[in-house]
């Protein structure tokens, strides 16, 4: 596959960012296709840990061509911050993707707070109010945010209308000058990276480049086929790619669906396999389960093929990659959801609406566990044989081929199990 989209399959943070890395060892360019620092990428190499929030996977080598597409949106402050980080790269931003502002973070957290006990559970990172810009067709363009003038302009007609909003909702209004003055900075930061980036892309496919589209979040958290309200407020599916890139549909070649051997997921919201013994607690320590944009501890689930198999119709997956299979070593018993029971009737389907999701429990399969250390083997062939049939079993499921799975955080602890890309 010349073009391949790296998909999460459930509610986010199942690695996409490690196996984007292990793959961009191949690319010729990396493209970030939609959402904003609301992510978290965590690349492991050489014993060094990488925090990506905004930036593509494939920042950290310098070869490598990295794309902000104008399905982002895009926090200047934020990317300032993270570029100052790396030394060399290779970067162009979408002169289509929107700018997040000061009073769109505001805003955020102003939301989270009158909802009270019906909270989404945001990052508070201004996403949400971005997006609805962008929407509502009054959000800030990257093409204008780099023109002072029009910047200045267009920025001192929605801060009279953001502020008043911000005092109806009891927050104290933003200062004009203090923004402008600040972020024409970050725009200067920007400028020389900015560019048409669909164009470019474009032409990379002509030169058969070989691209990896990365997304943010997961299946389940999209904002059409996720579990609504709960979700973000972009589609990181593939399906979402031609449009967030500027590409045609037809130009992409497939996509690897990134599953944890478990499930995770922050915030607010179901998830039918939740773990709330002691055992959720101890898979959380053991594979460091807190959120990197965030800190906050994940909630612990059993694997819920229910939840893949919906991420695969929705989204399309040509093979999987599985992370964190290394674990669930010392566990005695595996459960796999297999199915749900909703008022009496058996479905493999997440219902659209969300009362009927609550309702739903899951039917599980029990498989052995292993208790052997995992973490040095080099092949499937090397794992135990149970954990040699937790991964069959899982494939069998969902009826999708295993491509990878990692047996720890280190780039080199990541096997190929069929040659992909």
């Amino acid at each position: 596959m010349k073009r391949l989209v790296v998909v999460g399959t459930q509610w986010g943070d199942e690695g996409k960012g490690k196996i984007t890395d292990y793959l961009a060892q191949k690319a010729d360019v990396v493209v970030r296709y939609q959402g904003g620092n609301n992510a978290g990428h965590t690349v492991v190499f050489d014993d060094k840990k990488y925090s990506l929030h905004l930036l593509p996977s494939g920042i950290l080598n310098p070869k490598i061509e990295n794309v902000m597409a104008n399905g982002m949106v895009i926090n200047p402050k934020a990317f300032a911050a993270e570029i100052a980080k790396v030394d060399q790269f290779s970067l162009y931003i979408s002169d289509r993707a929107h700018v997040v502002m000061p009073y769109h973070i505001e805003l955020d957290k102003a939301y989270e707070t009158i909802k009270k006990d019906v909270k989404i559970g945001t990052t508070h990172k201004g996403i949400g109010p971005a997006y609805s810009d962008k929407s509502a067709r009054i959000g800030i363009r990257v093409s204008s945010f780099i023109q002072e003038k029009k910047f200045h302009d267009e920025l001192k007609h929605l801060m009279i209308l953001k502020n008043k909003e911000l005092i109806s909702l009891g927050f104290p209004e933003l200062n004009f000058d203090e923004v402008f003055n600040e972020y024409k900075t970050y725009a200067d930061l920007m400028r020389p990276y900015v560019i048409d980036t669909s164009y470019l892309l474009n032409e990379f496919i002509e030169q058969d480049k070989k691209i990896l589209f990365e997304g943010a979040q997961g299946v389940m958290l999209c904002l059409d086929q996720g579990t609504y309200p709960y979700v973000t407020s972009s589609s990181p599916t593939a399906a979402s790619v031609p449009v967030n890139a500027g590409i045609a549909p037809w130009l992409l070649d497939g996509a690897l669906g990134v599953t944890k051997a478990y499930s995770t997921r922050v915030g607010e919201g179901f998830m039918p396999t939740e773990i709330k013994s002691e055992l959720g607690n101890k898979i959380r320590i053991k594979g460091n389960e807190f959120g990197t944009t965030t800190g906050r501890p994940r909630r612990i689930g059993w694997l819920d093929t229910v939840v893949l198999r919906h991420s695969k119709r929705v989204s399309g997956l040509s093979y999987l990659a599985v992370t964190l299979l290394d674990v669930l070593s010392g566990i005695d018993e595996l459960q796999i959801a297999v199915s749900y029971d909703l008022d009496g009737q058996t479905i493999d389907y997440v219902p659209a609406d969300i009362d009927d999701f609550n309702r739903c429990i899951p039917n599980y399969i029990t498989l052995n566990g292993w208790q052997e250390d995992i973490t040095q083997v080099k092949s499937f062939e090397d794992l135990p044989e149970n954990a040699q049939i937790y991964l069959k079993t899982l494939s069998k499921l969902v009826k999708v081929d295993i491509a990878i799975f990692s047996v720890g955080p280190d780039r080199l602890q990541t096997i190929c199990v069929k040659d992909i890309f």
